[in-house]
């Protein structure tokens, strides 16, 4: 653990989900397999792209639409159905495909299990102050095991833009009615974690599992307030 600076007393805390209490790479890289696997077997006319293709399709519709970005079940729902509708379907066969595919997906994305040291922290901390995940995915957090630790889980897109943007911390700080300061966001991105934190403000907590070092890291234009290596190291902390 590394203090950057003098932290205010903690009441309670935030939570990033994706890769901060649990690994997120591998489930992700599952999912887009399965994904593509049961597009081109189900729906060939898919194959007529390869994955680079569909690939830009995403980030085509990324920049036509920006709000997509807020809201990553939208933005994979929109890339399977005008994807589709390129390669020849119509309107009804596409979007029929692409609510299967989007059920399928959301049911994939949530089989795993979060370690172990996760569950215990988690369910130290719930004990002693209140709770709050704030994700920019959309894993389904009562499927994983979480849920009983949060007071309130805010998910980009139904609850607002995604971070780093104001939406869900301005309706964590409200739901907790602390002072900012006093609520410490934990997370391993360095700008949507980090200096979203920072700029809504929050305190920060840098979860930096890769032990990179902060002067290596081209992205971390603002120091957090701590840096951890190791999620139950948040225990060490006095609340």
């Amino acid at each position: 653990m590394r203090f950057y600076r003098s932290l205010a007393p903690i009441k309670a805390m935030t939570f990033d989900l994706d890769d901060t209490l649990y690994d997120n790479w591998p489930v992700i890289t599952r999912v887009e397999q399965q994904a593509a696997q049961w597009l081109y077997q189900q729906h060939p006319i898919s194959q007529g792209w390869d994955a680079k293709q569909w690939h830009e399709c995403k980030m085509a519709l990324l920049k036509a639409d920006p709000a997509l970005k807020h809201d990553v079940t939208q933005w994979r729902y929109q890339q399977i159905k005008q994807g589709l509708e390129q390669l020849g379907y119509d309107d009804l066969n596409a979007t029929q495909a692409a609510q299967t595919l989007i059920e399928k997906v959301l049911i994939w994305r949530s089989d795993f299990d979060v370690p172990h040291e996760t569950h215990r922290t988690l369910s130290v901390l719930s004990k002693q102050i209140p709770l709050v995940a704030i994700t920019n995915g959309n894993v389904d957090v009562e499927k994983i095991g979480l849920h009983q630790y949060f007071d309130l889980i805010l998910k980009a897109g139904p609850d607002g833009r995604a971070k780093p943007n104001s939406d869900m911390f301005d309706k964590a700080a409200q739901h907790l009615a602390v002072p900012r300061r006093h609520i410490l966001h934990v997370g391993d991105h360095v700008v949507t974690d980090v200096a979203g934190a920072i700029r809504n403000g929050f305190s920060a907590c840098w979860f930096n599992d890769k032990e990179k070092s902060a002067r290596q890291t081209v992205r971390l234009k603002q120091l957090p307030d701590i840096e951890i290596n190791h999620i139950q190291q948040l225990l060490e902390l006095q609340l």
